[in-house]
């Protein structure tokens, strides 16, 4: 592959691994209604896509259910609380990052998730190690998130770069649509929060990698 000018990475289920604390939040939730704790496994896959998929994973409710607001707040409540309890860095991003850095490469983040949850995590995960995006784009940044293309596009124009020579890489579906819109390189981040790896397949991302380690190996030197 020719040397990308920058990287974007996501931000759950690609660079940090915050299904616990995620699937946590939504135990506690059905904990504080009268039900029983679910199996993380099963809560799992349903990390990627935030506080709408987790409550209808959790709690069978869809945006038109008349509590959905009410449980949707709550449940943001216990995440704030909790989103640093067991969230860590996948194993390799670190040594990702490194590679990435000494190739002269520029990377960032570009995330649904909400700045108020995502910055403390960028900052104790990443940047209180030393590791500082050029750019982050979080889900309140622009008006329209990722499938929308218009994350991707802002966090390339704030970093000078040219979006057909930037790779964006992610574990969901919301991801791959958006750099495909963007004109990026889209690369499928398999060892995210994917239920379906099959189905993953006809997203059509450029490549698929299975770690970390995975893509470091693409990085040119």
């Amino acid at each position: 592959m020719q040397k990308p000018s920058a990287i974007l990475f996501d931000f759950d289920g690609t660079l940090v691994d915050s299904a616990p604390d995620l699937a946590g939040a939504i135990n506690d939730l059905r904990v504080e209604s009268g039900l029983a704790e679910m199996p993380f496994e099963s809560l799992r896959p349903f990390a990627t896509y935030g506080a709408r998929s987790l409550l209808k994973a959790g709690l069978d409710l869809t945006p038109e259910a008349p509590s959905y607001e009410q449980n949707r707040q709550r449940f943001l409540a216990i995440y704030n609380e909790r989103k640093l309890s067991k969230s860590h860095l996948f194993d390799g991003v670190l040594e990702l990052l490194i590679a990435i850095e000494r190739s002269g490469i520029t990377w960032g983040i570009v995330t649904n998730k909400n700045s108020r949850l995502a910055e403390p995590m960028i900052h104790e995960l990443l940047i209180d190690k030393a590791f500082r995006p050029a750019v982050v784009i979080c889900g309140d940044t622009t008006p329209t998130p990722k499938p929308n293309p218009a994350p991707l596009l802002l966090a390339a124009e704030k970093i000078s770069t040219a979006p057909e020579t930037c790779w964006y890489v992610g574990d969901g579906e919301s991801d791959i649509k958006a750099s495909h819109a963007a004109g990026m390189t889209a690369i499928l981040a398999s060892y995210g929060y994917i239920a379906n790896h099959a189905a993953a397949a006809a997203w059509q991302a450029a490549h698929s990698v299975d770690s970390p380690h995975a893509l470091r190996a693409m990085i040119p030197a």
